[in-house]
């Protein structure tokens, strides 16, 4: 079977979110397992290109916003935990499409597998995001439309809640504190 392994460091570290893209069930301990990724650092760095946002505020207006996602940033002092989920190469466009503004990057060497977790037999990549992305998170934080979707701050929370209270004080302390809103916002998809 032919595939390789991908690393999920945001909201891929949910089995649930994860196997949707993939379109089958994703089980923790068989198809996905605990790792970490030496040499990178996890930023809210990532501004959504494919979708646009709105928010209500409590006046009822509404107001346009980016979205902002995690990504990685290479920075050798830093190691940041996550999964590592087995894609078959069939399956592997629909999470580029999904992942469509970031770079599948091979780590194969700086990824080490947690506790009881088998060590990958084979590649293993990660999404990094793609400077115009960056770019585009940048120039809405800068003008203060930015911000980041409670549902997708919950569900990320939620994925390293379930990994265990060590790994979920880990992703706290290995994520530095947002510079933007988290705020509930409502999804418009772009053509």
């Amino acid at each position: 079977m032919t595939g390789v392994w991908v690393f999920g460091y945001g909201s891929l570290v949910s089995p649930a979110s994860f196997g949707k893209t993939l379109g089958r069930e994703l089980r923790p301990g068989h198809d996905v397992f605990e790792a970490e990724l030496a040499g990178f650092g996890r930023r809210w760095n990532y501004g959504v290109m494919h979708t646009a946002a709105s928010w209500v505020d409590d006046d009822g207006r509404p107001h346009d916003r980016t979205i902002v996602a995690l990504g990685v940033v290479p920075s050798a002092d830093e190691t940041l935990n996550g999964v590592i989920g087995w894609v078959g190469a069939d399956e592997l466009p629909a999470l580029d499409r999904r992942e469509r503004t970031y770079d599948r990057v091979d780590v194969t060497l700086a990824v080490t597998a947690v506790g009881d977790s088998a060590a990958p037999d084979g590649p293993v990549m990660v999404y990094v995001p793609r400077r115009m992305a960056i770019e585009h998170y940048e120039q809405a934080r800068d003008a203060g439309t930015a911000a980041i979707e409670q549902r997708y701050w919950n569900l990320v929370d939620d994925a390293f809640r379930a990994l265990g209270p060590d790994q979920h004080a880990r992703y706290h302390a290995t994520t530095p504190a947002p510079d933007i809103p988290i705020l509930p916002l409502a999804r418009t998809p772009r053509p």
